[in-house]
């Protein structure tokens, strides 16, 4: 495929915006060469500046769970900007789309909208050290939560290591209260805590990982979290931005049958549009403010156009909780074609699977957490990335990052990109 329109409009880009992009896994550095710029998308398929159909597995990192400009999304948040844009005012609307995900999630009685994963993340962690009254916080090595500062902390080199930050700009002070946990090892998470007993607020974590690969929780995991919080007053935190009304309609808590303390939301809530939220239960919620001490607020926070676009969607998935199920089967269905085109070429590899998320690993052992995702082979992934774009396939430009099945894919499509592995795994 030629790419030449998104090469110069990468090179214009750069000259006005920070590495030409606004977000840095968009710019290729993991895999090398120009992004791809995309000039619109239906269903399943992108279509980029230089008129090439791509069948997309990012889906804008998870919410085009139904696929690109669905209809009903795009005729609410059409219909509804024809009566403005923003008010900074409450809205009817607000008031549905919180009893409708208030309605379908496990365990939660409230909800607050904000505008980003990252928000609801960070809010999140400031309601549970206010609740607790405690300041530290574990979290996950290869787990992302956002940009804010407490989540940008890099793993030391023993169990109960302070963090330190891998961002210039967060200070030593901010990751001291940053403790580092290895995913899917229940026992490095006991140990922390016991070395700071009634120190720890929270435990923040992705139930199913999608930042290292998509990476399930190992039997007993979550479980057991649940178990340690509740023996030394700390709050479970589930990150599902990327799981949470994708996995099921409640969620990982739905799907795994383990209760969290407070959820973060994000992607599919808002129907593709820019927005997060974060929700537990009343004795919780209410120490936010107006209501309690704890102060979190935004403008845009439950802006009509998100809310309209998250309702119609949210709305749909209730409606039709098949969806899920398809969405598991045809993810299931990709994954064996690609198991099998990549045993008969003897590639080395490992699938992870759960519902509609999947990777691909090149590494002949198990990926069950960031240490063992790291250890996958990164120059084959560089040559699949670039093997499959040839073929019309558009992955995420990180082997660190999980694959979204949309509704939107039939089955053609799914054949189409087993068939595109089969040409590019000649070349691995």
């Amino acid at each position: 495929m030629i790419y030449k329109r998104s090469s110069a409009l990468f090179v214009e880009a750069q000259k006005v915006i920070p590495g030409g992009v606004n977000s840095p896994v968009r710019a290729f550095k993991a895999v090398g060469g120009d992004p791809i710029f995309v000039k619109e998308a239906k269903g399943a398929y992108l279509y980029d500046e230089d008129g090439n159909r791509l069948i997309d597995y990012i889906n804008s990192w998870g919410p085009m769970i139904l696929g690109h400009a669905h209809p009903p999304v795009v005729n609410a948040v059409v219909e509804k900007a024809k009566k403005g844009t923003s008010f900074g005012m409450p809205t009817e609307i607000e008031t549905k789309i919180a009893e409708l995900a208030v309605s379908m999630v496990p365990n939660i009685d409230k909800i607050r909208f904000v505008n980003s994963g990252t928000e609801a993340c960070m809010s999140a962690v400031r309601l549970a050290r206010g609740f607790t009254k405690k300041d530290k916080i574990i979290k996950f090595a290869g787990c992302y939560h956002g940009h804010s500062d407490s989540f940008l902390i890099q793993a030391g080199s023993g169990a109960v290591t302070f963090g330190s930050p891998n961002s210039p700009g967060v200070t030593e002070g901010t990751a001291k209260d940053t403790l580092l946990a290895r995913y899917n090892d229940l026992e490095n998470v006991e140990e922390i805590i016991n070395s700071n007993k009634n120190e720890i607020a929270c435990i923040i974590i992705e139930p199913v990982a999608g930042n290292m690969g998509c990476i399930p929780p190992v039997e007993g995991f979550l479980e057991g979290l649940r178990s340690l919080c509740d023996a030394h007053n700390i709050l479970l935190i589930f990150d599902e931005v990327m799981t949470g009304f994708r996995l099921a309609k409640g969620g990982v808590q739905e799907l795994l049958g383990v209760d969290a303390d407070i959820v973060t939301f994000g992607k599919v809530i808002g129907g593709g549009l820019p927005v997060g939220a974060f929700a537990a239960r009343e004795e919780i919620m209410n120490h936010l403010a107006p209501l309690g001490p704890v102060y979190q607020a935004g403008t845009l926070s439950g802006n009509p156009l998100a809310m309209a676009a998250g309702l119609a969607m949210l709305t749909e998935l209730n409606d039709h909780s098949e969806i899920f199920d398809s969405l598991a089967k045809k993810t299931a269905y990709l994954h064996e074609g690609i198991a099998k085109v990549l045993e008969e070429k003897n590639v080395v590899h490992t699938i992870n699977r759960i519902g509609s998320m999947i990777s691909v690993h090149f590494s002949e052992k198990s990926v069950i957490d960031f240490e063992s995702a790291a250890e996958g082979n990164n120059d084959t992934f560089k040559k699949f990335f670039h093997g499959m774009l040839d073929q019309g396939i558009y992955i995420a430009p990180s082997a660190f990052e999980t694959w979204f099945i949309t509704e939107a894919l039939t089955y053609e499509d799914l054949d189409e990109t087993i068939k595109a592995v089969s040409i590019v795994a000649e070349k691995l």
